[in-house]
């Protein structure tokens, strides 16, 4: 989702709005503002506004030092961005496990229960969002600034990467953004040339207490075939959050190369006992199967996380294991 940014200048500052930005993806070549907080006009009160996932403009302040962070990948990111001592709560039960050091942290309530009292008592300077937060916003906005950024998933990436450009302003880490982004899309372009070389079709999974969903382009998990390049064993999934629900009569008539794993039921802590796709009679049979190709990837990463810094690079590293 692309964010037009107008940074507010304080009193001896000069105003400076930056517009043109579409909110939308229409343009693949389309890029988000490259301008930058010069070090001249850093301040305890300076503010930028961002036009949010909801296309509301939201005034933030440049070098907030008390946030509170329910969306994991702005919490991933910042974390890279090495601004981890200006995060002061978090929902402390829905970490995943490479950011479990936060969860020393005050709780700011469940994942999709915001603790509303606890959080006006901490006096946070900026609140940070995600969508399973989003009936709340509102409520939080009078408390503090509430930025809601979501990941576009008909160009996952490119919105993966706009977050994280936007939380570097804010944190006025630009340049280390970029030497992470630059990284990122390295390893990109390896993995997706392996997986274009390959010819090998794959199909994402998403499994709960034995149910099956599947996930293809322009869904929450596309990024596998949309950034990464594996190519989709169904191209007609229907594009959802929640995927569109399957059998394991379904995947052995669409045979694919590859079955990607992602466990829902073990990502939140429940008994995935009934989650074994590998041992599936069905699931067995097909060419996936037969190869040794069902890879269960990290579920707490990829359920709880993505969207950041780090989980992109670990998504990558979990599908790149096809290729062992």
């Amino acid at each position: 989702m692309k964010k037009s940014l107008k940074i507010l200048g304080t009193l001896f500052f000069t105003v400076m709005i930056f517009s043109g930005c579409s909110k939308s993806f229409s343009s693949g070549t389309e890029k988000s503002s490259d301008t930058h907080i010069a070090d001249s006009e850093k301040s305890e009160n300076k503010t930028i506004t961002i036009t949010d996932s909801e296309n509301e403009d939201v005034e933030v302040p440049v070098n907030p030092k008390k946030v509170i962070v329910f969306d994991i990948g702005a919490l991933d990111t910042i974390d890279s961005l090495g601004k981890e001592t200006d995060v002061i709560a978090v929902p402390t039960e829905s970490l995943p496990k490479y950011l479990n050091k936060y969860a020393d942290l005050e709780s700011a309530g469940g994942i999709k229960e915001p603790d509303i009292e606890k959080i006006n008592q901490m006096q946070p300077d900026l609140i940070i969002i995600s969508g399973r937060q989003q009936e709340f916003k509102a409520e939080l906005a009078n408390i503090a600034p509430t930025l809601y950024l979501s990941v576009d998933y008909t160009d996952t990436w490119e919105s993966t990467k706009q977050n994280i450009q936007t939380l570097a302003m804010i944190f006025s880490e630009d340049k280390k953004a970029d030497t992470e982004i630059a990284g990122l899309e390295t390893k990109i372009e390896e993995v997706k040339q392996k997986a274009e070389d390959s010819q090998l079709k794959a199909l994402a999974t998403l499994v709960n207490e034995g149910q099956l969903s599947v996930y293809g382009s322009g869904s929450r998990f596309g990024i596998i075939h949309d950034t990464f390049g594996f190519e989709p064993a169904d191209s007609e999934i229907e594009a959802s959050t929640h995927g569109q629900s399957a059998s394991y009569e379904y995947i052995l008539e669409k045979n694919p190369d590859i079955i990607f794993v992602i466990d829902r039921t073990k990502a939140i802590g429940g008994d995935a006992s009934n989650n074994d796709v590998a041992n599936n009679e069905l699931a067995a049979q097909t060419n996936a199967g037969k190869n040794n190709k069902i890879i269960s990837l990290a579920a707490d990463v990829w359920y709880l996380s993505g969207g950041g810094i780090q989980s992109t690079s670990l998504m990558l590293e979990d599908v790149a294991n096809v290729f062992k």
